[in-house]
C-alpha cells in the first residue's frame, strides 16, 4: 500500500473508533487515554534521548498513563488525588535519579525532562476526560459534542491550513522549525477553525446540548483554539527537529507517531477547556 491509502485506511478505521469511545465515554476514555499518554510520552523521551538526554523514561510512561486514570476517578468521585501527591513523585523521581544517574548523569536534566514529558503529555491528553464531563455536560451527548469540539476545530486548522497554504502560501511562517508551513496557511487553518466554530455552535451545541456563545464569542473560541493547535505542532516539529528525525515513531503506518498525531490536541484540550468554562451560555 502506498503511504496515502495507509494514511486513509488508518483514518477510516480510527476516527469512527475515537468518536465511538469518546461517546462511551467513562472507563473506555480514560484507558483509551491513558494508552494514548503512554505511548505519546514513550515517543517524547525517545526525542529527549535523542538529544543525548537519559531521562527516566520509564517512571515517565507510566506515570503519564496514570493521569487521566486519576482525573476519571476523581470525576467519578471514587478518589481525589491530593496535591501532595505531586511532590511525592518528585521526591521520587529525586531518589531514583540520585542512585541511578548520580551526579555525573545530569540529574537535574533528568528530573526535569521526565517531569515535562508527564505533563506535556498525560497531563494535557487528561483533559480530554475532563471535557467529557465538563460542569456543563449534563448528559453523554453534550459531553461528546463538548469533547469533540477541539478535535474538530483542530481538523479545520489542519485542513485549511494545507488547502490555503498550497494555493497561496509563499512567505515560511517558521523555516528554521517546519519549512512546509506558511503565513497564509496559518490563517486559513485560523479562518477554517472560525467558521467551523460559529457553524458547531449554532447547528450541533445549541440544538442537541443547549449550550451556547455568541457569535464574537464564538469565532474568538475557533481562532483561539486554532492558535492554540498550529501552536502546538511547531512545539512538536521543533522537538523533532532538535532530534534530527521526522517522525516520532513509526507506530501509526502512514501517519507516523501517537506524538505526531496528537501534538495540536495537546494544546487545544485544554484551552478549549478553559474556554468553555468562560465562554458558554446555557439555552433555555
Amino acid at each position: 500500500m502506498s503511504e496515502f491509502s495507509k494514511r486513509v485506511a488508518v483514518a477510516a478505521v480510527g476516527i469512527p473508533a475515537v468518536i465511538a469511545i469518546i461517546w462511551a465515554g467513562g472507563p473506555w476514555l480514560a484507558g483509551f487515554l491513558a494508552v494514548i499518554s503512554g505511548l505519546a510520552s514513550w515517543e517524547f523521551y525517545r526525542l529527549a534521548i535523542g538529544t543525548g538526554s537519559v531521562p527516566l523514561w520509564g517512571h515517565g510512561v507510566l506515570f503519564s498513563a496514570v493521569v487521566p486514570v486519576a482525573v476519571a476517578a476523581r470525576f467519578a468521585g471514587l478518589w481525589v488525588p491530593p496535591v501532595s501527591l505531586v511532590m511525592v513523585v518528585v521526591l521520587e523521581l529525586l531518589t531514583v535519579a540520585l542512585w541511578v544517574r548520580g551526579a555525573s548523569g545530569k540529574p537535574l536534566e533528568v528530573v526535569g525532562i521526565t517531569l515535562l514529558g508527564t505533563l506535556y503529555t498525560g497531563g494535557m491528553l487528561a483533559f480530554g476526560y475532563a471535557l467529557r464531563y465538563h460542569r456543563f455536560a449534563v448528559d453523554a451527548t453534550t459531553g461528546a459534542l463538548l469533547t469533540a469540539l477541539p478535535v474538530v476545530l483542530t481538523w479545520a486548522t489542519d485542513t485549511g491550513a494545507m488547502l490555503v497554504g498550497r494555493a497561496l502560501g509563499k512567505t515560511r511562517l517558521m523555516p528554521s522549525i517546519s519549512p512546509a508551513k506558511t503565513v497564509a496557511g496559518a490563517w486559513g487553518g485560523a479562518a477554517a477553525a472560525v467558521i467551523v466554530a460559529v457553524a458547531y455552535v449554532a447547528f450541533a451545541l445549541r440544538p442537541y446540548a443547549h449550550l451556547t456563545m455568541t457569535l464574537p464569542a464564538a469565532a474568538a473560541f475557533g481562532l483561539v483554539v486554532s492558535a492554540a493547535g498550529q501552536v502546538g505542532d511547531l512545539v512538536e516539529s521543533m522537538l523533532k527537529r532538535q532530534a534530527n528525525v521526522k517522525d516520532s515513531s513509526t507506530l501509526i503506518p502512514g501517519h507516523g507517531g501517537v506524538l505526531d498525531r496528537v501534538d495540536s490536541l495537546l494544546f487545544t484540550l485544554p484551552v478549549a477547556y478553559v474556554l468553555c468554562d468562560v465562554l458558554l451560555v446555557v439555552t433555555p
